[in-house]
């Protein structure tokens, strides 16, 4: 056998060696199993449908109140002219050379809004807002859009029956399930 052969053969034995011994040591005991609470404030996903909605409740006026305190320094006094996205207007861009991706030109379903809304918002204080200030926020950016009215109520009725502006301009290729079902 040729030396380089050789050692191509003792390489393999160690990697294929070590490989198997790893696979019947200890675990290094890091971190450890999520507790039932820690993974449930996680599983907050909501469907497009709605389920998973939670109780609480919120209109645009109450929702212009959150959206100066927690959102008007990144996205701009109503939702245009802040250092982040553009929440507001847009409607009609979409087909043009220069798009303009806002919740009320280009997102399909109200109820992903919130989702958003809820699990990354504040972007320095993620989770932080109650489920009534999300519902507040999520109306009043669909009033800016010119989607509902001041004082539509939202909650986990109502939220799912807003019918999007772009919604018909997007395809669901696969029905949306949750997880472990």
């Amino acid at each position: 056998m040729s030396t380089r052969k050789a050692f191509a053969v003792a390489t393999c034995v160690i990697v294929l060696g070590g490989c198997a011994g790893a696979a019947t040591r200890e675990t290094s005991n890091l971190g450890r199993a999520a507790t039932p609470a820690e993974i449930a404030g996680w599983d907050i996903s909501i469907a497009p449908d709605g389920r998973g909605l939670p109780q609480g409740a919120g209109t645009a006026a109450q929702g212009a109140l959150v959206y100066a305190q927690k959102c008007q320094a990144c996205h701009g006094e109503k939702g245009v002219g802040g250092p982040n996205d553009r929440l507001a207007g847009g409607q009609g861009t979409l087909a043009s050379k220069t798009p303009v991706r806002t919740v009320g030109s280009y997102w399909p379903y109200a109820t992903t809004v919130f989702d958003y809304v809820r699990r990354a918002m504040p972007f320095l204080q993620p989770l932080s807002m109650t489920d009534s200030e999300v519902y507040a926020v999520t109306a009043y950016l669909l009033n800016l859009n010119g989607i509902i009215g001041e004082q539509d109520v939202m909650n986990a009725e109502t939220l799912p029956k807003v019918r999007m502006p772009n919604r018909d301009n997007f395809i669901l290729v696969q029905p949306w399930k949750p997880r472990g079902q």
